[in-house]
């Protein structure tokens, strides 16, 4: 059940749209083995906050099609709410229980955003979800991004993992945070052993609302943020979805950007509002958004030769790196960090007993006013806050021995280091050819 997840829990099901307004229509599109099914549906903020349930619906076994991963399930709706009007901005997770079926098969889930109002935004943050990068892993229907996909579909049910899973402290992490006196977990055998004893693809650490945002989300409610919700499409179909908001926030692993979702990122910050990446490997890869909008493109490492937009006047949105010459709009120009300038940290053999922390150099600088920090000091060596996946830049030191960008290397020469952890690339002095890179050739080849 661990890699072979499509059709093995009896209840799957996904939303007919990831992103919805109040007064919006929203379908649940749900294939079960077993004669019933119940729903329910929280809202995962500070705490999970039961927000509707049916219990005893009809459960019908539609056949799953042959290129479910690329094209979608096609299933109809077998749940249809009007979205209410006091169901706040948030992200909701939608539990499916099948009746009678084994208990390692009776329960799985899906979800949705509600976008927030368009009134008063100024005084809340936006977080962009960044559902494209759970789409890029996610291998229900047969193929990802990673294992030979070049479209993934947005209209499938999310593997197991991605969107809940057992709640534990280190285990489920692909950079093991290490305490005082333990080895690191340089070949990932406790991640391994950890989603085989719970079923879970190899893939649920790198995408996903409970390995990411749940984390931000929980901690700055509690802390009394006021956020909105949106996903990554919605840069792509609304031209008003940052409109009004001072900040943007995108948390975790934003890998995955169309070229309209940068724009208009890109553009937000030039009208003089913040974008905050507080994420790794952010903005790596440019898709495509099929025409219909139901599914997402992306040729990755066979980009050069595959991809149909090759030897057109439309190069530029060639489906592979950001940083690609082809491309032309490597991350950095915007980020002041890439990955293709230090990709990896604590995760194989790259820097694999660093502290997972950043070293804080600029102590003074505005960002860290207020934290007590010092020079030397350590931010985040407890949870292991750098990895697996990261941003960086090549750096020099300065007279008085403070990191400066290296000049000729693209970053931009505004770019400030405040703090930094070491991080690596595939093939590149210590890191080998391995765990990563699996049977594909590494990101940077």
């Amino acid at each position: 059940m661990a890699d072979d997840i499509t059709g093995y829990d009896a209840v799957e099901g996904y939303a007919g749209r990831l992103s919805v307004r109040a007064g919006d229509e929203l379908t649940l599109h749900v294939r079960c083995t077993t004669e019933r099914f119940d729903v329910s549906i929280h809202r995962w903020g500070a705490e999970r906050r039961l927000v509707w349930s049916a219990v005893d619906l009809a459960g019908v076994a539609h056949p799953i099609p042959a290129d479910a991963d690329a094209n979608g399930c096609g299933w109809p709706a077998a749940v249809t709410i009007a979205v209410p009007e006091d169901w706040p901005s948030g992200f909701y997770d939608v539990t499916l229980r099948a009746h009678g079926a084994a208990p390692d098969r009776a329960e799985s889930h899906a979800c949705f955003v509600v976008r927030g109002p368009v009134e008063g935004r100024a005084a809340r943050a936006l977080l962009v979800i960044a559902t494209n990068t759970y789409h890029a892993y996610n291998s229900w229907g047969g193929r990802s991004l990673y294992t030979g996909g070049h479209q993934v579909s947005y209209r499938r049910p999310f593997g197991r993992g991605i969107v809940v899973r057992p709640i534990v402290e280190r285990d489920d992490r692909k950079s093991w945070p290490v305490r005082w006196g333990e080895e690191p977990d340089i070949d990932g055998d406790r991640y391994q052993r950890h989603r085989w004893a719970n079923g879970l693809p190899g893939y649920m650490a790198s995408a996903g609302w409970f390995t990411y945002e749940r984390r931000f989300v929980e901690w700055a409610e509690r802390s009394g943020f006021a956020l909105d919700f949106a996903v990554s499409t919605d840069l792509e179909h609304d031209p008003s979805a940052l409109d009004g908001y001072s900040l943007v926030l995108g948390v975790g692993h934003d890998e995955y950007w169309s070229a309209a979702g940068r724009d208009a990122v890109e553009a937000h910050v030039r009208n003089g509002g913040t974008y905050a990446s507080l994420s790794g490997n952010t903005m790596f890869w440019q898709v495509r958004v099929t025409a219909d909008g139901d599914s997402m493109v992306c040729h990755k490492y066979s980009a050069h030769v595959a991809d149909p937009v090759m030897g057109t006047d439309a190069e530029a949105t060639m489906s592979g790196m950001w940083s690609d010459p082809v491309v032309g709009r490597p991350e950095h120009a915007f980020l002041g960090a890439r990955s293709a300038s230090g990709l990896y940290s604590r995760f194989g053999k790259a820097t694999p007993r660093a502290s997972g922390a950043f070293t804080v150099y600029r102590s003074d600088h505005w960002l860290l006013e207020g934290t007590g920090l010092r020079y030397g000091d350590q931010l985040g060596a407890r949870d292991g806050v750098v990895g697996y996946e990261t941003v960086g830049c090549p750096i020099t030191f300065d007279e008085v021995q403070l990191p400066v960008p290296m000049p000729g290397r693209g970053t931009p020469p505004d770019a400030e280091i405040i703090a930094f952890a070491p991080s690596s690339n595939l093939a590149m002095g210590e890191y080998p050819k391995s765990i990563a890179a699996l049977d594909d050739q590494g990101d940077l080849e």
